[in-house]
């Protein structure tokens, strides 16, 4: 029988194969699924018709909405999709006016069927989808640098590269460099946002987050996207209204321009695969800004609301004129919660940390350089990626709570509500999780670690330092892109290994990176510790 769609670009993909049925597993419809195809292939068109043609500004814009937008969990609308369809091939078209009334066709700017792309080797379709499962992540990044003004010409030149290779017939030795330049492209990425946020907002600082939701109306932010919070923030000042955040939205309590709104109150819920069950019958508004969004249950779906490229049928959207009334309006209605209501997280903690960025860390470089020297710090863990729903992640929370008391655990993205609310003591003053930031805010794990490799004169793969890492979209592809680029070895990678990583380039990940599946805390931390 014909598959009716094909999609395998997250962690919980059918059988560990492909989501290939009437829907995926993330909820979207084939129709959307296809239509995301759809959107990628006229992306790829619009690249060939800019190689040797100037991109515009508007056809890059187009370029990081539309990669963004086939990001997992980002947009379930057809007729959003259908749109951004018609915005490419009409900039295309700018582009490239003569093309579609030619007398000699040659197909040079057509756009692509993906159908090609999912048909061939398996080898090949591996590799190009590591290219265009990277750059979707890597686009998730330049959007939020974007919308603070911030760009960098190599990144937005890459887009066009990227997507051009993938409509090309390529074999392994040309695309494994490709693949690896994803990596370089996006650390260069994650600097611009790092650059864009700490300048707009400031230096995350340490900050402890109450998991309590306070009496009275409030509205919950999710996300990734920091403008958007600060907008709402801006709105919402004198109204009686309490802000919370959720998922990725959390690391937002450390940067002191956002701390200075006293009505930042803390952070509802854990990560995103629990917002079915978290949002169900909840007195307020919940503002999704990024993925990741599930299918919307009829119990909340009034009080839903979309911003950006996040799009789903029915619910609201917010424009560009970023008039957050109606969330407001929403909030005043439903009245919160008609006394203090405590929360905790997955491990019945009723607080988390946060703001443990770079800035903060290599701060006090001095004492963890001491501290390691001493012998207080043996080992250095970096436990963070994607959460997700499939049976096996509870591996990350049993991982940290049996780390010996003299390590310490740094960690990013929404992996970290695994065991983010866990006491596990303090090393010299310091706890021994720290919470990084979001997803991008690997970028923060990085400089540390080539800090410390500098310091001590060795090389990152030296040091008493070792990555547990779990994913499930393609921003956790494009990070471990990055780490590959950088030369880090021996990563841990679960719950389930990729399944668009043939054995070929599995082995060849094996044998040059020593990249291995988790198995069991106890027995990995054996491994690794000895």
């Amino acid at each position: 029988m014909e598959n009716k769609m094909f999609c395998y670009q997250c962690e919980q993909t059918a059988a560990c194969a492909g989501c290939t049925g009437n829907a995926g597993v993330c909820g979207k419809t084939a129709n959307t699924a296809n239509l995301q195809d759809e959107l990628t292939g006229a992306l790829i068109g619009l690249a060939r018709a800019c190689d040797g043609n100037s991109p515009t500004e508007a056809a890059t814009k187009l370029m990081i909405e539309g990669l963004f937008t086939t990001v997992t969990n980002v947009s379930f609308n057809d007729e959003t999709i259908k749109e951004l369809i018609v915005k490419v091939e009409k900039e295309k078209e700018r582009i490239v006016p003569n093309c579609s009334g030619c007398g000699s066709v040659c197909g040079r700017n057509d756009n692509y069927d993906m159908k090609k792309l999912w048909d061939d080797n398996e080898d090949i379709r591996s590799l190009k989808s590591l290219i265009l499962f990277g750059i979707r992540g890597v686009a998730a990044y330049a959007y939020h640098a974007m919308v603070l003004g911030y760009k960098d010409e190599e990144v937005n030149a890459f887009f066009y590269k990227g997507l051009f290779v993938i409509g090309e017939d390529w074999n392994m030795e040309q695309l494994l460099p490709v693949v690896l330049e994803v990596g370089e492209i996006n650390l260069k990425c994650m600097a611009l946002l790092d650059k864009a946020n700490t300048e707009t907002y400031g230096t995350p600082v340490p900050t402890v987050v109450p998991l309590k939701v306070e009496k009275g109306p409030f509205i919950v932010i999710s996300g990734h996207d920091l403008y958007d919070l600060k907008q709402l923030l801006e709105q919402t000042k004198g109204k009686g209204i309490n802000i919370y955040t959720h998922g990725e939205m959390l690391p937002a309590h450390g940067y002191p321009l956002l701390k200075e709104y006293p009505h930042l109150k803390g952070n509802f819920g854990t990560a995103w695969q629990n917002q079915q069950k978290e949002f169900d019958n909840l007195p307020a508004p919940i503002l999704f800004t990024t993925n990741c969004l599930m299918p919307v249950k009829s119990s909340y779906a009034d009080r839903v609301f979309t911003t950006e490229v996040v799009s789903y049928p029915e619910l609201v959207h917010i424009g560009e004129n970023k008039d957050f009334t109606m969330v407001i309006e929403k909030a005043l209605e439903l009245g919160g919660f008609s006394e203090d209501t405590e929360f905790t997280g997955i491990n019945g903690g009723k607080e988390v940390t946060t703001g443990f960025g770079h800035g903060t860390v290599l701060s006090v470089a001095d004492k963890v350089i001491d501290a390691v020297k001493a012998g207080a710090i043996k080992h250095f863990f970096l436990v963070g990626g994607c959460d997700g729903a499939k049976p096996g992640r509870n591996y990350y929370t049993e991982f940290v709570r049996q780390t010996p008391e003299d390590t310490v655990i740094l960690t990013v993205a929404c992996g970290k509500f695994r065991f983010n609310d866990l006491n596990i003591g303090e090393i010299g003053g310091l706890p021994r999780i720290m919470d990084m930031g979001q997803c991008n805010d690997a970028y923060s794990a990085i400089k540390v670690a080539v800090a410390l490799s500098e310091a001590f004169g060795c090389s990152v793969n030296e040091l008493p330092l070792s990555m547990v890492l779990s994913w499930y979209e393609q921003k956790a592809v494009c990070i471990l892109l990055t780490l590959l680029y950088l030369g880090i070895k021996n990563i841990y990678l679960g719950p389930t290994l990729p399944a668009f990583v043939s054995p070929n380039v599995l082995n060849f990940l094996v044998e040059n990176f020593n990249i291995s599946p988790i198995s069991t805390p106890e027995e990995d931390l054996k491994k690794i510790l000895g």
